[in-house]
């Protein structure tokens, strides 16, 4: 028999979601059945492909958690060519993928702005218009933001980590640059933009609680998001929160938190865009298939340049480095026919959450 709480999922409360992010046995296989079907039943079974390129990992920030920080000398650095860029946006055209996402390190000088622009325009007309475009770029002005929606973006990710601004600040320096008030900002301006707008958290953090993690729930669903990438949070070597990895819940346990996030982001958020994280593949080689079974409904198949790919290491572990984008897409596609899901090709998969706030838009697809 179906508990109160997923039964009334509209009703949740703080104290119903830590229960649920710490339930075992009979009743995490109810919550995973339910939101299971309860995808199935609010946007159907279909899973979205977002080629991943990650443009560069030349980055202003210097973020405390983060493999590709500023002040990390033992990364080495690079960035796309543009012809490299276009390369990987015409494979994922020609391969009925529907949408990128172009990633790299935060910038915000002029030549930087302009060259995205310059690149959104440049995907757009060789694909004939069909490619949706993703950004996940970090931190701009309002004004460079709409450059680029008018440019051919549509979608943003621009992830918060957490919502707890204590913890914000314990795992980024204490300065201008690294502002949680500036960050969140940034996401209500994008959606003022007219982008489906996306963000996420990190899972398993040093310091985190599981308070922390029902409150992160409780504010994506406040923040009124369309899409959310999160995942367990995994470390590295060369970064200050190094120090506290003793202190860090197991990677099992993080897998498993991580696992009940997106079950119960789902619960909470029926008709959102969740996708099936890269940190949960790390973890375990079915961590993303595990969160397609429970109500996952996007992947991101890496397909930067295999010799790149290396140096964009935002934790260590990270898995396909060795692999070209067509054994990541063919991987992939193996893994989402396992979970029971089938890829929808030649869509852009936009967030039927956004589609409810936006009927009268001409881009809904």
């Amino acid at each position: 028999m179906k508990s109160a709480i997923i039964l009334h999922p509209k009703n949740i409360c703080k104290e119903e979601l830590i229960h649920l992010l710490t339930c075992d046995g009979e009743e995490e296989k109810e919550l995973f059945d339910y939101t299971r079907q309860l995808r199935n039943h609010t946007i159907g079974n279909n899973v979205y492909m977002r080629g991943l390129i990650e443009i560069s990992n030349i980055c202003i920030k210097d973020c405390l958690y983060c493999g590709i920080r500023k002040s990390n000398l033992h990364t080495k650095r690079y960035s796309l060519s543009d012809d490299e860029i276009l390369q990987a946006a015409r494979y994922a055209w020609e391969n009925h993928y529907g949408s990128v996402v172009l990633q790299g390190g935060e910038r915000n000088d002029a030549a930087f702005i302009l060259r995205i622009e310059k690149l959104l325009k440049q995907i757009k007309k060789l694909s004939n218009h069909k490619l949706g475009i993703t950004l996940s770029l970090g931190e701009q002005t309002e004004d460079t933001y709409k450059k680029w929606f008018d440019a051919g973006a549509h979608r943003y990710l621009l992830r918060i980590e957490t919502s707890n601004i204590r913890l914000y600040h314990k795992i980024h320096p204490q300065n201008n640059l690294h502002d949680f008030h500036t960050r969140l900002n940034c996401l209500r301006i994008l959606q003022k933009c007219g982008y489906q707008t996306g963000t996420g958290v990190m899972i398993g953090l040093p310091f985190q609680t599981t308070e922390d993690l029902a409150d992160d729930l409780l504010f994506l669903k406040t923040l009124d998001v369309d899409m959310v990438g999160m995942g367990p949070y995994l470390e590295h070597r060369e970064t200050p929160l190094w120090t506290f990895r003793n202190q860090l819940l197991s990677q099992a346990q993080r897998l498993k938190l991580g696992l009940h996030m997106v079950s119960c982001l789902r619960l909470l958020m029926p008709d959102i865009n969740i996708a099936a994280t890269t940190a949960l593949q790390a973890i375990c080689p079915e961590g993303r298939e595990k969160a397609l079974e429970i109500g996952a409904n996007v992947i991101m198949p890496n397909i930067t340049p295999a010799i790149n790919r290396a140096n964009y290491q935002l934790y260590e572990n990270k898995p396909g480095m060795d692999e070209g984008a067509e054994e990541s897409t063919r991987r992939l596609i193996e893994s989402v026919r396992r979970s029971g899901c089938e890829i929808k090709p030649d869509t852009w998969g936009d967030s039927p959450h956004w589609q409810h706030r936006n009927k009268s838009s001409e881009t809904i697809r």
